[in-house]
C-alpha cells in the first residue's frame, strides 16, 4: 500500500479522544485545531458526546466519512481490537502511541506480534508502536503536539522523541531551515526505516533526510533503499547505542538491536549516508546538505580575518580528509591587488586587517577564490557579521551588501559557501541574509568544518557511485553442486562444522589457492604422505567435535623426520582425546609448512541487523590483541575490497614498510572477493574463519579454514529479510 494516503492524510480519527487537557487524546485535537489542519477530525470515545466542538463516535466504524489515518492513544492491550475496527472502516494508516510492546520483554513481544497480525489482516500500515507520533509540517497535520515546528524541506526520522524535540528547537533558534515531516519510528513493528526512505525519496517537499537511529530491524533492506535514495537526496545519521551501556539503553526503550557499531558505521558510509558522531552536528550537517551544492574534488579554500581561526580550520579540515590546495598564481595575484601587503594569499587566505574598514571586501575575495579551478568550495571564518557590532554600525550595511553578493555566488559558481561567525548568536541582519540564500552560518568552528567535510564526503560518494554495491544478494549465484553436497553430508551427520579439509575443498571449488594436503588415518600413513611434500609439514587433528585445534593441543608444525612425524601424530590424537574424550577423530591432516609471510584474517558472520558481513585485518593472535580490522556488509565489489585493505592501520606493512618488499595485494583482494561469492552462493554458511591467511610477496597461503553452518533450515534462511532480502523494486 502506498504511504501517500496516510502521510498526507485528509482525515484523521483520534481513538482515545479525551476532555482531560493533560491527555494525548485531548492535546492531539487541540493541536490540529490550533494549527488549522484542513482535513476532517473525528474524535472516538464511547463515553463522550462532544470534544472541543467535534461530535464523538463510539467506534471508528461508525464514522460516516472516509478515514485515512487513525491516531490510537489507548492502552497497549486494546490496540489489536482497535485495529480490527479500523479495518472495517478501511483506514490505511495508524499511529500507535502506547509503549508496552516488544521493548518490554517476552509478553510485550507477543502483544506486538498480535498487533502486526491485526494490521496485516486489515491492510493497515503502522507507525510505531512506542512512538511520539508523526507530523506533516507543511500540511499542519500534527499528531505529536510539538508547537511551532518550522516548515521546510528536511524530513526527520527519530527513535527518540527528546532528540526530535532538541533538533526542532535548534532549527527554530539557529536557522531559517525547517522540516517537511517528522516521524517517530518507535519499535518499527511494521513500517521500517527503509519504507520511510522510499517515501521521502519520492516526496517533492523533502530535500534531505535526518535520522537518529538506535537499531534497525531490517538492516539490509534499509541499506538497499539508502543506496537508491542518496543518489538523489542526502541522508544524515547519528547512531545511538555504540557503547555497551548505550546498547543496553537503546534496547530498553526501542525494542531494537543496536548491533555492532563497526559494521553499522561502515555500512552506512558505504551507501552514501553522512554519519555524524555528535548530536550538535546532526541538524547543521543536514541543513547544509539540503541547501548547498557538494564540494568538488575534495578541495576547499579558507578565507579568514585572523590567523588563529584559519590555522585551526585547516587542521580540522585536514583531519576530516579534505585538501587545502594552494591557489593558482593568477588567483593570488588578484587577491594581492585588493588586500594589504601583510595579507597571506596562498590558502588559507588571511585578509590581515584588510576588511576592517570595508567588510564588503569579503565578497570580492570570495568571488576571486571561487573562480579558482583548484577550489571546490569556500569556508569563511572569523568576525563576518560582527563588524557593525564590534567596530561601527556603519559597517553593517557593507556586511549586508557582501552577504547579498556571496549568496548569489553559490548558484553562479555551483560551489558551496559555509560561514563561521563569532557573532552568529547576535543574529545580525547580514548573517540572516546569508541564510536567506541558503548559506549556512555557525558560531562553532568545529561544526562549520564538519559541514564542509560532509559536503565533500557526499560529493565524493556521488562521484564514485558506480563503484558501490547495492547489497542485493543473488542467492546461489555461483553455487557448485559439489559444494551443496558437501554441506548436505555435514547436516546429515548432525554437525554444523565443516571439517578443515571440507572447508578448503569448498574454497578450492571457487578458485581460492589452498595448499595440497591429505588426511592420514595412522602414523605410518602420515609419514608416507609427508614424504610426498618437499620440506617441512604441519599435522592437525581432524574432528567435528574440536572447533579450536590449538586449544586441544591438536597442531604440530615444522616437522620433517619420520620419527618426529610419528611422535607428533600420536601426541595429537592423545591430546585431542584428553581434551574431548568422546571426540570423533577422523584422522590427522598432513599439509606442507607454509613459507613465512604476513598473517592476516578473513572472516564472515551474519549480523543481526545487516545480514552477512565480512572482516579483514591482521591475523593470528594479533587479531584479538590489536583489533586492526575492517568490516563490510556483503556482497563486496572490487572497490570495497581494496578500500577494506587500505583502511587498516597495518596497511603500510603491505606496501613494504621501511624499504621492505610489498605483499601481494592483488591475491588478497581476489580472496576477499572469493569469500564474498561463497557467502552469497551458500546461504547455509553462518560463519567462516580463515585465520591465518599467510600473505607472501607473491601469492598467499590459507593456513587454516573453519566454516560453521546455520542450525536453521535452508527454507527458513531464505525467508529471512536480513539474510536474503530481495531487491526493492
Amino acid at each position: 500500500m502506498s504511504m501517500e494516503s496516510f502521510m498526507n492524510a485528509r482525515s484523521v480519527a483520534i481513538v482515545g479522544a479525551s476532555k482531560i487537557k493533560t491527555k494525548r487524546g485531548f492535546q492531539a485535537i487541540r493541536t490540529l485545531l490550533d494549527q488549522k489542519y484542513a482535513g476532517a477530525i473525528y474524535p472516538v470515545n464511547p463515553k463522550e458526546d462532544n470534544i472541543l466542538g467535534f461530535p464523538c463516535y463510539k467506534s471508528i466504524s461508525e464514522i460516516e466519512g472516509p478515514v485515512d489515518m487513525a491516531l490510537i492513544t489507548t492502552p497497549a492491550k486494546v490496540v489489536p481490537a482497535v485495529l480490527e475496527d479500523c479495518g472495517k472502516k478501511g483506514v490505511s494508516g495508524a499511529v500507535i502511541i502506547a509503549g508496552g510492546f516488544g521493548e518490554t520483554g517476552a509478553e510485550g513481544r507477543e502483544l506486538e506480534s498480535q498487533l502486526v497480525e491485526a494490521a496485516r489482516r486489515n491492510n493497515i500500515r503502522l507507525i510505531g508502536p512506542n512512538t511520539s507520533g508523526m507530523i506533516n509540517v507543511n500540511q499542519n497535520f500534527n499528531l505529536v503536539g510539538m508547537r511551532d515546528v518550522p516548515p521546510g524541506d528536511i524530513a526527520l526520522l527519530s527513535q527518540s522523541g527528546n532528540m526530535a524535540l532538541t533538533l526542532i528547537t535548534e532549527a527554530k533558534l539557529k536557522s531559517r531551515r525547517g522540516f517537511s515531516f517528522y516521524v517517530g519510528v518507535g519499535n518499527e513493528a511494521d513500517l521500517g526505516f527503509h519504507e520511510y526512505l522510499e517515501f521521502f525519496r519520492g516526496d517533492p517537499s523533502t530535500r534531505a533526510i535526518l535520522m537518529y537511529v538506535e537499531g534497525i530491524r531490517q538492516g539490509r533492506k534499509f541499506l538497499q533503499q539508502a543506496y537508491r535514495t542518496t543518489l538523489e537526496k542526502p541522508i544524515v545519521l547519528l547512531k545511538g547505542g555504540r557503547s555497551a551501556t548505550g546498547r543496553r539503553s537503546a534496547g530498553s526503550h526501542t525494542g531494537a538491536l543496536a548491533g555492532m557499531s563497526e559494521v553499522a558505521w561502515g555500512a552506512f558510509k558505504r551507501v552514501g549516508i553522512i554519519v555524524v558522531e555528535k548530536s550538535d552536528q546532526l541538524f547543521p550537517v543536514a541543513e547544509t546538505l539540503s541547501s548547498m551544492p557538494a564540494v568538488r574534488s575534495n578541495a576547499v579554500a579558507i578565507l579568514a580575518d585572523g590567523g588563529g581561526h584559519a590555522t585551526i580550520a585547516a587542521d580540522i579540515l585536514t583531519d576530516l580528509g579534505l585538501t587545502i590546495p594552494e591557489l593558482t598564481e593568477k588567483t593570488q595575484k588578484k587577491l594581492r591587488a585588493i588586500l594589504p601587503s601583510a595579507a597571506s594569499v596562498p590558502n588559507p587566505v588571511d585578509v590581515a586587517g584588510g576588511t576592517d574598514a570595508d567588510p564588503s571586501l569579503f565578497a570580492d575575495c570570495a568571488r576571486i577564490i571561487l573562480q579558482d579551478p583548484n577550489v571546490g568550495g569556500l569556508l569563511l571564518v572569523g568576525l563576518f557579521g560582527g563588524y557593525g557590532i564590534r567596530f561601527h554600525e556603519s559597517l553593517a550595511l557593507m556586511e549586508e551588501d557582501a552577504a547579498h553578493q556571496m549568496g548569489k555566488m553559490v548558484p553562479k559558481f555551483k560551489k558551496p559557501i559555509v560561514v563561521h561567525s563569532l557573532f552568529a548568536s547576535e543574529k545580525p541582519h547580514s548573517l540572516d541574509l546569508l541564510r536567506y540564500y541558503g548559506v549556512t552560518v555557525y558560531d562553532s568552528l568545529d561544526i562549520a568544518c564538519k559541514c564542509v567535510g560532509a559536503l565533500a564526503e557526499y560529493g565524493d560518494y556521488r562521484k564514485a557511485y558506480h563503484a558501490k554495491a547495492s547489497f542485493e544478494l543473488q542467492h546461489e549465484a555461483k553455487a557448485k553442486p559439489e559444494g551443496e553436497i558437501l554441506m548436505e553430508q555435514a547436516i546429515g551427520e548432525n554437525r554444523r562444522l565443516l571439517l578443515e579439509p571440507e572447508a578448503k575443498r569448498l574454497l578450492a571449488m571457487h578458485g581460492a589457492p589452498v595448499p595440497q594436503e591429505q588426511v592420514a588415518a595412522t602414523a605410518d600413513e602420515a609419514v608416507e604422505l609427508a614424504a610426498a611434500f618437499d620440506g617441512e609439514v604441519v599435522l592437525k587433528i581432524v574432528s567435528p567435535d574440536i572447533l579450536h585445534k590449538s586449544d586441544a593441543g591438536g597442531v604440530r608444525i615444522k616437522l620433517r623426520r619420520p620419527e618426529e612425524i610419528r611422535t607428533a601424530f600420536d601426541e595429537i590424537v592423545a591430546n585431542a582425546l584428553r581434551f574431548q574424550p568422546k571426540a570423533d577423530i577422523r584422522g590427522v591432516l598432513v599439509t606442507p609448512m607454509a613459507d613465512p609471510g604476513l598473517e592476516v584474517i578473513i572472516g564472515t558472520k551474519v549480523d543481526d541487523q545487516f545480514g552477512p558481513v565480512i572482516l579483514y585485518g591482521l591475523g593470528g593472535i594479533m587479531v584479538e590483541i590489536l583489533r586492526d580490522v575492517a568490516f563490510r556488509v556483503l556482497p563486496i565489489t572490487l572497490h570495497s575490497a581494496r578500500h577494506m585493505i587500505r583502511e587498516t592501520k597495518s596497511y603500510p606493512i603491505l606496501e613494504g614498510a621501511r624499504g621492505g618488499k610489498p605483499f601481494d595485494q592483488k591475491a588478497l583482494t581476489r580472496l576477499l572477493l572469493t569469500v564474498s561469492e561463497l557467502i552469497e552462493s551458500y546461504p547455509l554458511i553462518e560463519e567462516m574463519d580463515l585465520n591465518p591467511v599467510i600473505l607472501h610477496h607473491e601469492g598467499l597461503s590459507i593456513a587454516d579454514a573453519r566454516i560453521l553452518l546455520s542450525d536453521k533450515s535452508k527454507a527458513d534462511i531464505e525467508a529471512e529479510d536480513n539474510r536474503l532480502a530481495l531487491p526493492i523494486r
